[in-house]
């Protein structure tokens, strides 16, 4: 082997390793700083004191509360809605003339009921002389005693109104 044989071998060598250099410096560490990262986020969510079971726990107790919660708030739901059966949201209301020398429809019947149909339905007779006003239990949109057209349709009226 000749002396420029030896350096053309060694200057190969030189520019192979030159090379590898510059591959390790644009790919291989480049990479490694990512690995690395990764690698600190898995020993954070593997490792003790502050890992995955930990943040586990901490996810049940919280799911363990939102359940408590909810049914703290069902239960209040299913209170309220116990209640608003009985509210009078329905209300039937007829104006009518209940004389024939009065006009104006100054009698009125108001229907005042909750969602099961249960209330009281007023009657007022208005006369050039005086008024009257009558009030009649309703239970299930049905009067208790006999009622007048303007009342039995008062009481419709509240059962076909939207709340």
């Amino acid at each position: 082997m000749t002396i420029s044989e030896i350096y053309a071998a060694l200057a190969a060598f030189i520019a192979a390793l030159a090379g590898i250099l510059v591959y390790h410096l644009v790919a291989v560490r480049p990479s490694m700083a990512r690995m690395r990262a990764l690698l600190a986020t898995h020993d954070g969510l593997i490792g003790a004191g502050h890992g995955a079971a930990d943040r586990l726990g901490t996810l049940e107790a919280r799911s363990l509360a939102l359940a408590g919660e909810l049914e703290r708030v069902s239960g209040r739901v299913s209170e309220l809605e116990g209640l608003a059966k009985t509210d009078l949201a329905l209300v039937g209301f007829v104006r009518y003339d209940a004389f024939e020398d009065t006009g104006s429809e100054l009698s009125y019947a108001l229907a005042l009921l909750n969602r099961v149909g249960d209330g009281v339905v007023v009657n007022s007779i208005y006369s050039r002389t005086d008024t009257r006003t009558y009030g009649k239990l309703v239970h299930a949109y049905k009067p208790a005693v006999s009622a007048s057209n303007e009342e039995l349709l008062a009481i419709e009226r509240a059962r076909t109104a939207t709340t």
